[in-house]
């Protein structure tokens, strides 16, 4: 440090030392007792010196002269009322008494005696009565809030007397009237052409708004008039307030049109919502700044989606309920890089909804609920909170019973989020700001959580936590907690140095809006002894804990003596099933679930939690207590085939893990029940896609997609698991689609493990699906890891065809190869076969390897068919080679769900449940072929 900056220094140390040491002026000394004696819960040194400029009075400031120019008692927690004393301290520049909830009563005239206040801050007190006129005498104000009190009345018109005020916060009391203008008062609200925030809000003001109220001279960036009983028209000169950034207007009763707004270029923040207006709908144009609007639930003319929604670049919300909107919304919108939050149901948006394929990454919200909407294209890119109830393509489509259909669900209201900051004294207090621009508050909040810490870094190092929510007047809340360092409590000087923002000194990133703060209390005055207190709350803390304890500890002793049994061994009566099904299956990892539990996720296997039933039993929908959404598939009772897939499922599935095979969550045996309990798939099966039975129809590279993730589940159970595992029973109703279109291989009751001895040739009954069956291994009942490949190349060509493998008693195989033998010129060839939907979509990158490999998956010989390893290389391969990602599905592909009637079938979104196809055991039946097996060309005889 130099010379001349160690000089300065000392200087202002010894200036503070005068002012802290002078002695108080007389009139200002006496003013401050009275005060005092009126008062509870003053600072603890109050009244120890007769000095009130002394250092032991904290909160208070005073000049050279020992005159008082600050009263400053934050969050001190005091009670009782303010009295005319307060007038007699005339040089005073700043009155902050706000966080205390319990001073109250009147606010004394005698303010307005306070002729070089430039801050009265009164926040969150409960003063009530009328806003005294006198206070209109205050022409140096800066800063007046007075916000979150009980006061009544109307707004005094000398308000409009404080020419230098820039911050006028009236808000959350209970006052009534009009706003007063110069036009009518001789003084008003008008003149204040320095103010930049008109606060108004939640209170219970009447009447219209003049239109003399605002011009273009004033400096208004703020202004908030929610939550009122304002009537009328808005007024048109609001429309030509130069530097306007936030405007709130809802929850009022305006009528009429919308007045121009297109010229507050400014303008971040527009709320309109729930009034009476009508008219047109407001014209946004050149807006661009725009973050949230929100203008729902009016009486707008009905409106063409309008052309400023391509403009809003700044948009992050955008909300506009019930507002008469029709007609198909652009891709662009979607497309904003801020985007949140799209809300615009309770309209009559029709034809097809598509988003596009660059959607923004921060997009989590797209509410189109109660609209017209026949069809969506939904992307890759975008999985989070679609909600489409109410819309014809709900109707018995791919979504019905799925969460964009199903509406609002019933669980349990959120936690509120806990302090990461943890001690015995922590200071808490509430910022809540009035106008954020975003919805994802958690995404913003790692941001405020730095400049809080920057701002507050002298008083809380790295003890800081933060905790937002919202209240109920529709605000963002965000606690803060913070602990003391390298002590116990926090004094009233740090308090007031580090906590009280209420004079805006804490500037939030911008797009936080208004804010304002309150304390909450703090034990500054708390006396009781340490060891009194300590001993009083271990004392109390060991007794609850002891006599919980021993309540738990009986009730589960009990629990524990009728559970034991079955815990440790769920298949203690496997012997006793009367099935000649061997031993007891042998677990890696699944977890055993008690009866009762999947009675309660499945609400008692009620009928409306049943998706779906076939030759083994039901499968329910239930939901675990942590959340989890689970398929359960219960046997049939006596069922003799599900004692032998129970235990092969459960074997095999326990010891295999992979992201393209259904995941076994667990299972029950238990009291005769069978019960295997599944991850839940929502989007149903690849049949169901392929077949028109869910009203979706998959494209070209969403069918290479999941070719690719069916291909690498199989080649997992081949090669990687240990031993390898034949599936025996592949087949479009065993690929199931969860809710990112990712195909999951499921069904696993007919596979076998393959020892290196057995290796080629595995001798078995030869069992199936009719139409999958590989033909070697039906002849000789030698089964092979080919035979999955030739089972998985008929699933190849259902993506090339869209119909079963056995389709009016055509076999697709040789249809296939039938179109191709006959392609000379005068046939269409493949285009008799193939799927329509297909060939209306052209551009089918890749299709040629695609069918060369389909065929040779259905070679009748095995030799001639590749591994399944090498379908994957090969299918990614295709691929890549046609620009299209491997990893995951690339966002330029689609799956578009229309709007038509289910034909075929009940809904069955889990594979155990398909009706489409049988599987069953070739001993048990007999079937005729005439020409042989299907891969020829013969036809198929019952």
């Amino acid at each position: 440090m130099c010379k001349g900056q160690l000089l300065l220094l000392l200087l202002l140390c010894a200036a503070v030392s005068i002012i802290a040491s002078a002695n108080t002026n007389q009139q200002d000394a006496d003013a401050l007792r009275s005060l005092m004696n009126g008062w509870k819960n003053v600072p603890p040194r109050w009244g120890k010196s007769n000095n009130p400029c002394g250092m032991e009075w904290a909160g208070i400031l005073c000049d050279e002269n020992g005159r008082v120019t600050s009263l400053n008692l934050f969050g001190m927690g005091m009670r009782g009322t303010l009295s005319d004393d307060i007038g007699s301290l005339t040089e005073l520049r700043i009155l902050d008494l706000s966080s205390n909830r319990d001073l109250g009563g009147p606010l004394p005239a005698a303010i307005g005696k306070l002729v070089k206040l430039e801050y009265l801050v009164l926040i969150g007190c409960s003063f009530s009565g009328p806003v005294p006129s006198e206070l209109g005498n205050l022409s140096q104000l800066k800063f007046f809030a007075v916000n979150s009190n009980k006061l009544t009345g109307s707004i005094p018109p000398s308000l409009g007397k404080l020419s230098s005020v820039t911050w006028l916060d009236l808000a959350d009391n209970q006052l009534t009237g009009p706003l007063p203008t110069s036009r009518d008062n001789g003084t008003g609200l008008d003149q204040l052409l320095k103010a930049e925030h008109f606060h108004f809000n939640i209170n219970m003001l009447e009447g219209s708004i003049p239109d003399s109220l605002f011009n273009s001279n004033m400096s208004l960036k703020h202004i908030l008039f929610d939550r009122n009983r304002f009537t009328g028209q808005i007024p048109a000169s609001i429309g030509v307030i130069p530097k306007l950034e936030i405007l709130r207007l809802n929850d009022n009763g305006f009528v009429g049109p919308v007045p121009a707004l297109n010229n507050l270029t400014k303008l971040q923040v527009l709320m309109l919502s729930n009034n009476n207006l009508s008219g047109p709908i407001p014209n946004l144009t050149r807006m661009s700044l725009l973050e949230n609007v929100d203008i729902s639930n009016n009486s707008f003319d009905p409106s063409n989606v309008p052309t400023w929604f391509s403009d809003l670049q700044s948009i992050m919300t955008l909300t506009m309920q019930s507002v008469g909107l029709f007609g198909q919304l652009p891709q662009k919108l979607f497309s904003f890089p801020q985007l949140q939050h799209l809300v615009l149901s309770d309209n009559e948006l029709n034809g097809t909804l598509d988003m596009g394929n660059n959607i923004s990454t921060h997009l989590d919200v797209v509410d189109i609920q109660n609209n017209k909407i026949t069809s969506v294209t939904v992307y890759n890119g975008f999985d989070k909170n679609l909600k489409l109830e109410g819309n014809p393509l709900c109707n018995n489509s791919l979504l019905s019973d799925t969460n964009p259909c199903m509406g609002p669900q019933t669980e349990a209201p959120p936690q509120p989020i806990p302090f990461d900051v943890q001690c015995a004294y922590p200071f808490v207090e509430t910022i809540v700001f009035r106008a954020p621009s975003f919805a994802n508050v958690l995404e913003y909040l790692p941001d405020l959580e730095k400049n809080l810490s920057r701002q507050l870094s002298s008083c809380t190092p790295n003890r800081l936590g933060l905790r937002p929510y919202s209240n109920e007047d529709a605000y963002l809340n965000v606690d803060i907690k913070a602990c003391p360092v390298n002590q116990k409590k926090f004094n009233y000087s740090q308090v007031l140095n580090c906590f009280n923002l209420t004079l805006q000194t804490y500037k939030p990133p911008e797009m936080w809006g208004p804010y304002y703060v309150n304390a909450h209390p703090y034990p500054f005055h708390d006396k009781t002894s340490r060891a009194v207190l300590i001993g009083i709350v271990t004392g109390s803390v060991l007794l609850v804990v002891g006599l919980t304890l021993v309540a738990f500890y009986a009730i589960r002793q009990k629990k524990r003596a009728q559970k034991l049994v079955s815990i440790n061994d769920p298949f203690a009566s496997w012997g006793s099933m009367g099935e000649d099904i061997g031993e007891a299956p042998k677990l890696k990892s699944a977890k055993f679930f008690a009866l009762e539990e999947l009675k309660l996720c499945t609400n008692d296997f009620r009928e409306i939690n049943a998706i779906g039933a076939g030759g083994y039993g039901t499968v329910y929908r239930g939901k675990l207590p942590d959340g989890q959404l689970v398929a359960i598939k219960r046997s049939k009772e006596g069922s003799m085939q599900g004692g032998l897939e129970f235990k092969t499922e459960i074997e095999l599935l326990s010891r295999v893990h992979h992201k393209n095979l259904v995941g076994l969550v667990g299972f029950c045996f238990e009291k005769g029940e069978k019960m295997l309990v599944y991850e839940f798939i929502p989007n149903g099966t690849l049949s169901d896609a392929l077949y028109g039975m869910k009203g979706i129809q998959l494209d070209w590279s969403r069918r290479l997609k999941i070719a690719l993730d069916s291909a690498r589940g199989l080649a997992y159970l081949h090669d990687h698991a240990n031993p390898p595992i034949i599936h025996r029973d592949v087949k479009s109703t065993n690929i199931l689609l969860d809710e990112k279109m990712t195909a999951k291989v499921s069904d696993f009751g007919l596979s076998l493990l393959v020892t290196d001895s057995e290796e080629g040739q595995l001798c078995t009954n030869v069992k199936g699906t009719l139409g999958y069956l590989d033909p070697e291994y039906y002849m000789t009942q030698q089964l092979t890891a080919k035979s999955d490949v030739y089972s998985f190349g008929v699933v190849l060509l259902e993506l090339i065809v869209g119909k079963p493998p056995i389709h009016n008693n055509k076999y697709i195989v040789r249809e296939v190869k039938m179109a191709l033998d006959m392609e000379d010129g005068t046939h269409c060839g493949l285009k008799d076969v193939m799927d329509p939907v297909l060939q209306k979509m052209g551009g089918l990158l890749g299709f040629p390897r695609f069918l060369k490999l389909a065929l040779q998956c259905v070679d009748e010989v095995a030799t001639g068919r590749p591994s399944m390893n090498s379908i994957v290389r090969e299918i990614e391969a295709i691929m890549q080679d046609n620009g299209l990602t491997v990893g995951s599905m690339s966002t330029s592909s689609s799956f578009s769900i229309e709007s038509r009637t289910m034909k075929v079938g009940p809904k069955l979104p889990y594979s155990s449940a398909s009706t489409s196809t049988s599987t069953f055991d070739i001993d048990s039946r007999a079937f005729e072929y005439s020409g042989g097996f299907p891969s020829s060309h013969g036809s198929l005889k019952p």
